[in-house]
């Protein structure tokens, strides 16, 4: 079975898997289940045990009614293994946002350390009592280390994209991780981290695009270059340092700007586009899943939404632009708001 076949079923709630599992697969689930623990327990005792404060207020010295950027979902949204609000994704992508549309930009982080996508309904509930113009979620990770049925996370995270959507809200949602190169988890355990992840991303895309919104992929994010640079890595070798949430802020950055229309054309032309091509969404998912960065967007082609494999996609893989850490982010925090 492909991954985009796969990947179709899981976001449709098809249930799909093998038959008994014989003696050497028993073994082999034994050992799994062994080494899942002993990498939960190595991430566990030197996670920090504090978030990052929230950041939560205004951005941008332009004049204006603010846009409102509502950040959702698990560790990897609220910034968790830095110290600093202006080291995590949230502020990062508000106080580049607000350059580009040259106005504020009102940033409402709700995402909770740990949650999965079951978890998301409670924090749509309060985004939507913000008035979002534009909500990022990042989720899935939690997901794979705990193993929740796949079907039941996509069907969580379709909801919430279907409920913001209904609102007005734009969505973009950073696609599961490759966690396939964490070092706390060995093989074979790691091996099948990022077959999970991988298949979990694409159909999370395959769900979101269905309900009118955008993904990214994250999967490199996570991937080659974490697996051979430390810095990349917090103290715990699971969560991402500074330098790792700007490289997943700035590959969010253009696909949130793009939504609200602020992007710059310009941007997308000659080499700053790696990719721009249609095809139909499952494989435009499954393309995506392993490819940092690539955008995935509901499309149509001669005029029609779907052909003879269903719905059109159009993949988008930018270069990511600049965005270095800053060691101060200029902040009026919203009295409304509080982190």
């Amino acid at each position: 079975m492909t991954r985009a076949s796969r990947a179709r079923r899981l976001a449709t709630g098809a249930v799909y898997g093998g038959g008994g599992l014989g003696i050497a697969g028993a073994a082999l689930v034994t050992v799994l289940r062994e080494e899942a623990r002993s990498a939960r327990r190595r991430v566990e005792a030197r996670v920090a045990k504090a978030d990052p404060p929230t950041g939560n207020g205004k951005y941008g010295s332009s004049r204006g009614k603010p846009l409102v950027l509502a950040v959702l979902g698990d560790s990897s949204a609220v910034g968790l293994g830095v110290e600093k609000a202006e080291q995590t994704p949230g502020v990062l992508v508000a106080s580049a946002l607000a350059e580009l549309a040259e106005r504020p930009v009102r940033l409402v982080r709700l995402a909770v350390s740990g949650a999965v996508s079951s978890r998301l309904d409670a924090q749509v509930e309060l985004a939507l009592a913000e008035h979002p113009d534009v909500a990022v979620i990042m989720i899935g990770a939690n997901d794979v280390t705990s193993r929740a049925r796949p079907a039941t996370s996509v069907r969580h995270l379709a909801d919430a994209v279907r409920r913001l959507v209904g609102a007005g809200c734009q969505v973009v949602v950073g696609t599961c991780p490759d966690l396939g190169t964490i070092r706390p988890i060995r093989q074979p355990l790691r091996l099948l981290a990022r077959r999970w992840s991988r298949n979990l991303a694409a159909a999370q895309t395959i769900a979101v695009v269905a309900e009118g919104g955008r993904t990214v992929s994250l999967g490199s994010v996570l991937g080659p270059a974490f697996a051979s640079d430390h810095t990349m890595f917090s103290s715990d070798e699971f969560h991402p340092s500074a330098a790792g949430y700007a490289a997943a802020a700035a590959v969010l950055l253009p696909s949130v700007a793009d939504a609200l229309g602020v992007w710059p054309a310009a941007a997308d032309r000659g080499l700053r586009m790696r990719r721009d091509t249609v095809r139909p969404v499952a494989q435009a998912a499954a393309r995506a899943a392993g490819r940092t960065g690539t955008e995935v967007q509901a499309t149509e082609v001669r005029g029609e939404e779907s052909g003879p494999r269903g719905p059109w996609a159009r993949l988008r893989r930018r270069r990511p632009p600049e965005i270095p850490v800053p060691d101060e982010v200029q902040e009026t925090v919203d009295s409304g708001v509080q982190g």
